[in-house]
């Protein structure tokens, strides 16, 4: 049964540290590859792929846990949308970065973190339910302070990335409002 609901979930966490193993091996050429370059053609495919990509062990690592808490939730609580959700976050957050992004290669699974966070916050405000709504500002205060990651200011640190996938998460909440 826990398997079952967090399967896909922890095959994401596995892929993950899959690439990254492959990734380190490499010496990073993945990241070259298949990162995502705004508004190149070969850079597209990083809309889908970025988010298993990362630029070093620490980076995976920084993101796995609330990869885990976050998605653990999302899974938890909004089992029925959490995948349809999860799309929503990667493709919308990602084309926005691909059109909208500072030219380099951005990676990792930050925006998918930022989609959730998104997501479960703005999904306590559409639904109007009391679960959602608890949902929402446990959320708010455990993870509360993510919100500054949108905006610019650290080096290297793909904010476009931060600031898209959240939004991507409120709009997969508006869309998919009521479907859990």
């Amino acid at each position: 049964m826990a398997f079952e609901r967090f399967g896909w979930l922890i095959g994401l966490l596995a892929v993950i540290w899959g690439v990254e193993a492959v990734n380190l091996v490499t010496g990073y050429r993945l990241n070259d590859w298949f990162g995502l370059q705004p508004r190149t053609l070969s850079g597209l495919d990083g809309v889908a792929l970025m988010p298993l990509l990362h630029g070093s062990v620490a980076h995976a690592a920084a993101n796995t846990v609330p990869l885990a808490v976050l998605g653990g939730i999302l899974v938890l609580t909004a089992r029925q949308v959490a995948i349809m959700a999860t799309l929503v976050i990667v493709f919308v957050g990602g084309l926005a970065v691909w059109l909208l992004g500072n030219p380099a290669i951005h990676v990792g699974a930050s925006g998918l973190i930022f989609g959730w966070f998104g997501f479960l916050l703005a999904r306590g405000v559409v639904e109007r339910r009391p679960g959602p709504l608890a949902v929402a500002v446990g959320v708010a205060v455990v993870y509360g302070t993510m919100i500054w990651g949108v905006l610019p200011g650290q080096p290297g640190v793909s904010w476009e990335s931060h600031l898209f996938g959240a939004g991507a998460g409120v709009l997969a909440a508006s869309l998919l409002r009521g479907a859990a």
